[in-house]
C-alpha cells in the first residue's frame, strides 16, 4: 500500500504542510481507500461551504473526507488575523451569507454526522465577532440533526463577555477554543491573540454552564520547553477544562513560522499520561493530532 507523508499531494488537494526540513519516519501513513474523499469534496463543493481541512491545509484531510466528516468553517475563508502559523488566507473578509447556517446542516446531514464540528475564521470586523452567526449555524443544525452533538471551535471574541454568552446559551455540547502554543511564543504565534483572554473564555464557559465539555489544543514543536507545557496544562486544569489535544506543528509553507522539533510518538504517549494524572477527562495526543481529529470519540465517556 501506497504511503502518504505530508509533502505527498492526493489528486485534488493543496498542497499539504511542508517545512522543519526532512520529514521523520512516523509522519508517514497510508492512502485511505474508497470513494468517501470524493463524495465528501464533492459535497462541500456543491453545497459552496469552507473547511478548516483545506483552508489550513491538515494533513488528516485524505483520511477524514474518506470517512465523510469534516470541519465546517463559516463566515468565508478570509481571516482577519495574520497568526504565523496558519495558512487560512488573510484579509479584507466577504459580507456573512445568511443562508450559510443551512448549507452547513445540509451537508451534515448528507454526510449522516452524528457529530458536527462547526469552526470559523476570525471576524474582528463584526460587532460580535461572528457569536450570532455560530448561534445560527448551530440552530440549523439542531433543527435538521436533533440528535447530533455540535461542537464550535470558536475564536476569542476579543473576550466580549456577551459574544461568548450568546454562544454558551446556543447550548453547544463541546465547546473548543485553542491556546496553541505557551505564553511566551504567543506574541509569535498568534499575533493579536491574548493567552489571559483565551484562558478567560474557557473558564468562562465552564463557569456559566458547568455541562459543557469545554476543550483546548495546543502545537507542539514551535519552541516551548517542558516546563513551559506543564504550566499551560496546569492553567488548564485551574479552569477545569475537560479535554486536551496536543499536536505536531508543521509549517504550511516556508513563509510560516518554522517547525522546530518533531517530537516523537512516545513523547507524546508521555505528555497524554502525565496530563490524564493532572485530571483532564480526555487527552488526545500525537504527531498528527488535531484539535477536531476524530472529534466524535474525544467526548465519549
Amino acid at each position: 500500500m501506497r504511503s502518504l507523508t505530508v509533502l505527498d499531494t492526493p489528486a485534488g488537494a493543496s498542497r499539504p504542510p511542508t517545512g522543519g526540513g526532512r520529514l521523520p519516519a512516523w509522519l508517514k501513513r497510508p492512502l485511505p481507500a474508497g470513494n468517501g474523499n470524493n463524495f465528501t469534496a464533492r459535497l462541500i463543493e456543491d453545497l459552496r461551504l469552507e473547511t478548516v481541512c483545506e483552508s489550513a491545509r491538515c494533513p488528516n484531510r485524505p483520511e477524514c473526507w474518506s470517512r465523510r466528516t469534516a470541519t465546517f468553517m463559516i463566515m468565508g475563508n478570509r481571516c482577519t488575523r495574520t497568526c504565523s502559523f496558519c495558512s487560512v488566507p488573510k484579509g479584507t473578509p466577504e459580507p456573512l451569507e445568511d443562508d450559510e447556517p443551512q448549507r452547513l446542516a445540509e451537508a451534515a446531514a448528507r454526510l449522516g454526522l452524528q457529530h458536527v464540528v462547526i469552526t470559523s475564521v476570525t471576524r474582528d470586523d463584526l460587532p460580535d465577532g461572528g457569536a450570532g452567526h455560530f448561534v445560527r449555524c448551530i440552530a440549523a443544525v439542531r433543527q435538521r440533526l436533533p440528535r447530533a452533538v455540535v461542537e464550535v471551535l470558536t475564536p476569542d471574541f476579543l473576550g466580549d463577555p456577551a459574544a461568548i454568552d450568546a454562544v454558551i446559551e446556543a447550548q453547544p455540547e463541546v465547546f473548543n477554543h485553542n491556546l496553541e502554543t505557551v505564553p511566551r511564543l504567543h506574541r509569535i504565534v498568534r499575533g493579536r491573540a491574548q493567552y489571559a483572554r483565551s484562558l478567560g473564555l474557557l473558564e468562562r464557559v465552564k463557569r456559566r454552564a458547568p455541562h459543557i465539555v469545554t476543550k483546548a489544543g495546543l502545537m507542539l514543536g514551535i519552541g516551548e520547553t517542558i516546563d513551559e507545557l506543564f504550566e499551560v496544562l496546569a492553567d488548564l486544569r485551574a479552569i477545569h477544562c475537560d479535554v486536551l489535544t496536543l499536536g505536531q506543528y508543521l509549517a504550511p509553507t516556508a513563509r510560516h513560522i518554522p517547525v522546530q522539533r518533531f517530537v516523537p510518538p512516545k513523547e507524546f504517549d508521555t505528555l497524554a499520561a502525565t496530563a490524564r494524572l493532572l485530571g483532564f477527562r480526555q487527552v488526545v495526543a500525537g504527531p498528527f493530532v488535531r484539535s477536531s481529529y476524530h472529534a466524535d470519540e474525544m467526548v465519549k465517556p
